[in-house]
């Protein structure tokens, strides 16, 4: 199913109807993950942010903590509504990918550059968002689908204790995946000329 790199771009969508199977052996995910982090770039070539990919009953674990953490701080009505929507497009996946930036890199790069201090948690988070575009996308083009959630920062010091991870990294995002078992929602884009300038 390999497509060019438009094609795959385009052919990316949120899928929340996804199901605990997979076209293709962990290896070749583990593969894109690894890829990924290897040749994604970012500022200063800080390389920071940091990647746990769950598969099975860790993956299940995660979103068990999601609807545990969610349970103490809404009403009722509220978490009946969450739950359900958890169940049903994100628990039910194959797997999760979670992204963090180590915010020790962040800081090494402010101490060391302190002319552009401020700016590098900001490019930090460029650098999460590429990531995560391009796991997205060659998840899509394995066969799978994946969508983009964000539980953090609820859900920050539970996951850090779940897989004893260090208190530096911080979360981003969260991405189910899965099979698809249905079709993407119809996206809408607003108008490009109100969006893009071209000078001659």
């Amino acid at each position: 199913m390999k497509r060019t790199f438009e094609e795959a771009m385009v052919h990316r969508r949120s899928h929340y109807y996804i199901g605990n199977d997979s076209p293709v052996l962990d290896e070749e995910i583990v593969h894109i993950i690894r890829e990924a982090v290897k040749h994604v770039p970012s500022a200063f070539n800080s390389q920071s942010t940091r990647i746990v990919l769950l598969l099975e009953d860790e993956h299940k674990k995660l979103w068990d903590i999601v609807k545990e953490t969610l349970k103490k701080r809404v009403s009722i009505g509220a978490y009946a509504a969450a739950e359900a929507k958890i169940d049903g497009s994100f628990a039910c996946g194959y797997g999760t990918v979670l992204y963090f930036e180590d915010t020790a890199a962040v800081r090494k790069l402010q101490e060391g550059f302190p002319l552009y201090k401020e700016s590098f948690p900001v490019w930090s988070q460029h650098a999460s968002a590429m990531h995560q575009f391009a796991i997205w996308t060659m998840l899509e083009d394995l066969g799978l689908g994946a969508s983009l959630q964000h539980y953090n920062p609820l859900i920050d010091e539970e996951v850090r204790r779940a897989w004893n991870l260090p208190e530096t990294w911080m979360l981003v995002a969260e991405m189910p995946f899965g099979i698809p078992t249905g079709e993407p929602g119809a996206k809408e884009t607003d108008d490009l000329d109100k969006r893009i300038k071209i000078f001659r």
